[in-house]
Protein backbone atom coordinates (compact mmCIF):
# COMPACT_ATOMS: atom_id res chain seq x y z
CA UNK A 1 0.00 0.00 0.00
CA UNK A 2 1.26 3.48 -0.89
CA UNK A 3 0.72 6.70 1.01
CA UNK A 4 0.71 9.71 -1.31
CA UNK A 5 -1.14 13.00 -1.79
CA UNK A 6 -3.70 13.98 -4.41
CA UNK A 7 -4.19 17.70 -4.53
CA UNK A 8 -4.46 18.62 -0.88
CA UNK A 9 -5.78 15.26 0.35
CA UNK A 10 -3.92 12.20 1.56
CA UNK A 11 -4.74 9.02 -0.32
CA UNK A 12 -3.80 5.36 -0.12
CA UNK A 13 -3.08 3.54 -3.35
CA UNK A 14 -2.20 0.06 -4.46
CA UNK A 15 1.16 -0.83 -6.03
CA UNK A 16 1.99 1.61 -8.80
CA UNK A 17 -0.58 4.13 -7.58
CA UNK A 18 -3.59 2.12 -8.77
CA UNK A 19 -7.02 2.29 -7.11
CA UNK A 20 -6.14 5.32 -4.98
CA UNK A 21 -8.72 6.19 -2.34
CA UNK A 22 -8.89 9.04 0.10
CA UNK A 23 -7.93 8.37 3.70
CA UNK A 24 -11.17 7.83 5.58
CA UNK A 25 -11.14 6.92 9.30
CA UNK A 26 -14.46 5.07 8.95
CA UNK A 27 -13.49 2.93 5.96
CA UNK A 28 -9.89 2.30 6.98
CA UNK A 29 -10.44 2.13 10.76
CA UNK A 30 -7.41 4.31 11.48
CA UNK A 31 -9.07 6.80 13.77
CA UNK A 32 -10.16 10.38 13.19
CA UNK A 33 -6.99 11.88 14.71
CA UNK A 34 -4.63 10.06 12.34
CA UNK A 35 -6.83 10.77 9.32
CA UNK A 36 -6.96 14.46 10.19
CA UNK A 37 -3.19 14.56 10.68
CA UNK A 38 -2.65 12.94 7.28
CA UNK A 39 -4.87 15.44 5.51
CA UNK A 40 -3.27 18.39 7.30
CA UNK A 41 0.13 17.08 6.24
CA UNK A 42 -1.12 16.73 2.66
CA UNK A 43 -2.29 20.39 2.59
CA UNK A 44 1.05 21.60 3.92
CA UNK A 45 2.95 19.33 1.51
CA UNK A 46 1.00 20.73 -1.47
CA UNK A 47 1.87 24.28 -0.45
CA UNK A 48 5.53 23.48 0.17
CA UNK A 49 5.86 21.70 -3.16
CA UNK A 50 4.63 24.82 -4.92
CA UNK A 51 7.06 27.04 -3.03
CA UNK A 52 9.96 24.59 -3.34
CA UNK A 53 11.40 25.52 0.05
CA UNK A 54 14.32 23.29 0.96
CA UNK A 55 13.99 23.49 4.74
CA UNK A 56 10.22 23.31 4.66
CA UNK A 57 10.43 20.37 2.29
CA UNK A 58 12.67 18.49 4.71
CA UNK A 59 10.15 19.06 7.50
CA UNK A 60 7.29 17.85 5.30
CA UNK A 61 9.23 14.74 4.31
CA UNK A 62 10.06 13.90 7.92
CA UNK A 63 6.46 14.45 9.01
CA UNK A 64 5.24 12.25 6.19
CA UNK A 65 7.53 9.40 7.23
CA UNK A 66 6.32 9.71 10.82
CA UNK A 67 2.69 9.51 9.75
CA UNK A 68 3.48 6.57 7.47
CA UNK A 69 4.97 4.81 10.49
CA UNK A 70 1.83 5.48 12.52
CA UNK A 71 -0.33 4.25 9.66
CA UNK A 72 1.72 1.06 9.31
CA UNK A 73 1.43 0.46 13.05
CA UNK A 74 -2.34 1.00 13.16
CA UNK A 75 -3.10 -1.07 10.06
CA UNK A 76 -0.46 -3.71 10.76
CA UNK A 77 0.85 -3.71 7.19
CA UNK A 78 3.74 -2.37 5.15
CA UNK A 79 3.25 1.18 3.86
CA UNK A 80 5.21 2.64 0.94
CA UNK A 81 5.60 6.35 1.55
CA UNK A 82 5.87 8.45 -1.62
CA UNK A 83 7.60 11.71 -0.64
CA UNK A 84 5.61 14.56 -2.22
CA UNK A 85 8.68 16.83 -2.17
CA UNK A 86 11.42 14.58 -3.58
CA UNK A 87 9.30 11.82 -5.11
CA UNK A 88 11.39 9.19 -3.31
CA UNK A 89 9.79 5.94 -2.14
CA UNK A 90 10.34 4.75 1.43
CA UNK A 91 9.07 1.41 2.69
CA UNK A 92 7.83 1.61 6.28
CA UNK A 93 7.40 -1.67 8.13
CA UNK A 94 4.91 -2.06 10.99
CA UNK A 95 6.49 -2.52 14.43
CA UNK A 96 6.59 -6.09 15.78
CA UNK A 97 3.52 -6.93 17.79
CA UNK A 98 3.80 -7.71 21.47
CA UNK A 99 2.75 -11.24 22.40
CA UNK A 100 -0.52 -11.62 24.24
CA UNK A 101 -0.31 -11.82 28.07
CA UNK A 102 -1.04 -15.54 28.03
CA UNK A 103 1.72 -16.18 25.51
CA UNK A 104 4.15 -14.01 27.46
CA UNK A 105 3.40 -15.99 30.63
CA UNK A 106 3.94 -19.32 28.88
CA UNK A 107 7.24 -18.18 27.34
CA UNK A 108 8.42 -16.78 30.68
CA UNK A 109 7.61 -19.89 32.68
CA UNK A 110 8.23 -22.64 30.13
CA UNK A 111 10.71 -20.88 27.89
CA UNK A 112 10.85 -21.05 24.08
CA UNK A 113 9.63 -24.29 22.46
CA UNK A 114 13.08 -25.16 21.16
CA UNK A 115 16.04 -24.02 19.08
CA UNK A 116 15.05 -21.79 16.12
CA UNK A 117 14.04 -23.81 13.10
CA UNK A 118 13.74 -27.07 15.04
CA UNK A 119 10.26 -28.61 15.31
CA UNK A 120 8.91 -29.25 18.79
CA UNK A 121 8.64 -33.02 19.51
CA UNK A 122 5.16 -32.83 21.00
CA UNK A 123 4.24 -36.57 20.85
CA UNK A 124 7.50 -37.77 22.40
CA UNK A 125 7.73 -34.91 24.86
CA UNK A 126 4.17 -35.28 26.12
CA UNK A 127 4.63 -39.02 26.49
CA UNK A 128 7.70 -38.47 28.66
CA UNK A 129 5.85 -35.83 30.66
CA UNK A 130 2.88 -38.13 31.27
CA UNK A 131 5.15 -40.98 32.40
CA UNK A 132 7.09 -38.75 34.81
CA UNK A 133 3.84 -37.28 36.13
CA UNK A 134 2.50 -40.76 36.88
CA UNK A 135 5.70 -41.73 38.70
CA UNK A 136 5.63 -38.57 40.82
CA UNK A 137 1.96 -39.01 41.71
CA UNK A 138 2.46 -42.65 42.76
CA UNK A 139 5.58 -41.82 44.78
CA UNK A 140 4.07 -38.89 46.64
CA UNK A 141 0.82 -40.69 47.39
CA UNK A 142 2.71 -43.76 48.60
CA UNK A 143 4.81 -41.61 50.94
CA UNK A 144 1.81 -39.68 52.23
CA UNK A 145 -0.35 -42.75 52.79
CA UNK A 146 2.45 -44.60 54.61
CA UNK A 147 3.17 -41.69 56.94
CA UNK A 148 -0.51 -41.07 57.57
CA UNK A 149 -1.09 -44.73 58.43
CA UNK A 150 1.98 -45.17 60.60
CA UNK A 151 2.08 -41.73 62.25
CA UNK A 152 -0.43 -38.96 61.47
CA UNK A 153 -1.95 -37.04 58.62
CA UNK A 154 -0.16 -33.87 59.64
CA UNK A 155 3.24 -35.54 59.30
CA UNK A 156 2.26 -36.76 55.83
CA UNK A 157 1.30 -33.20 54.95
CA UNK A 158 4.61 -31.80 56.22
CA UNK A 159 6.58 -34.45 54.33
CA UNK A 160 4.76 -33.56 51.11
CA UNK A 161 5.58 -29.89 51.64
CA UNK A 162 9.25 -30.76 52.11
CA UNK A 163 9.30 -32.89 48.95
CA UNK A 164 7.58 -30.18 46.92
CA UNK A 165 9.91 -27.46 48.20
CA UNK A 166 12.92 -29.66 47.49
CA UNK A 167 12.21 -30.43 43.85
CA UNK A 168 10.72 -27.08 42.81
CA UNK A 169 14.09 -25.26 42.34
CA UNK A 170 15.42 -28.11 40.18
CA UNK A 171 12.30 -28.12 38.02
CA UNK A 172 12.58 -24.36 37.55
CA UNK A 173 16.23 -24.57 36.51
CA UNK A 174 15.69 -27.25 33.83
CA UNK A 175 12.42 -25.91 32.47
CA UNK A 176 14.21 -24.57 29.35
CA UNK A 177 16.65 -27.44 28.78
CA UNK A 178 15.71 -29.03 25.42
CA UNK A 179 15.32 -32.62 26.70
CA UNK A 180 15.00 -32.42 30.47
CA UNK A 181 12.27 -29.80 30.26
CA UNK A 182 9.72 -32.45 29.32
CA UNK A 183 10.55 -34.36 32.51
CA UNK A 184 10.28 -31.10 34.44
CA UNK A 185 6.84 -30.40 32.97
CA UNK A 186 5.67 -33.89 33.90
CA UNK A 187 7.10 -33.71 37.42
CA UNK A 188 5.49 -30.32 38.00
CA UNK A 189 2.13 -31.59 36.78
CA UNK A 190 2.52 -34.73 38.88
CA UNK A 191 3.18 -32.69 42.02
CA UNK A 192 0.06 -30.61 41.45
CA UNK A 193 -2.09 -33.70 40.89
CA UNK A 194 -0.52 -35.56 43.82
CA UNK A 195 -1.38 -32.75 46.20
CA UNK A 196 -5.08 -33.44 45.68
CA UNK A 197 -4.55 -36.98 46.94
CA UNK A 198 -2.23 -35.81 49.72
CA UNK A 199 -4.91 -33.49 51.12
CA UNK A 200 -7.47 -36.28 50.98
CA UNK A 201 -5.11 -38.65 52.78
CA UNK A 202 -4.05 -36.09 55.37
CA UNK A 203 -7.52 -34.88 56.30
CA UNK A 204 -9.71 -37.73 55.12
CA UNK A 205 -9.17 -39.78 58.24
CA UNK A 206 -9.47 -36.83 60.62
Amino acid sequence: MELRIRGERAVLAGPGGEHAREVDPHKLAIGADLAQALHEWARVAAAVSAESGAEAGAVVSQRGRQLAGRLASVMGTTVRFVDPVTGADTVVEPPPREPEPGHKFVRTVLGPPGPPGEPTPWPTGLTVSAFIAAVVVVAMLALASTLARETSGWLALVASVVVTAGITPSLWLVRRTPILRWAAYGAAGGVVLAWIGVLVIAFGGA
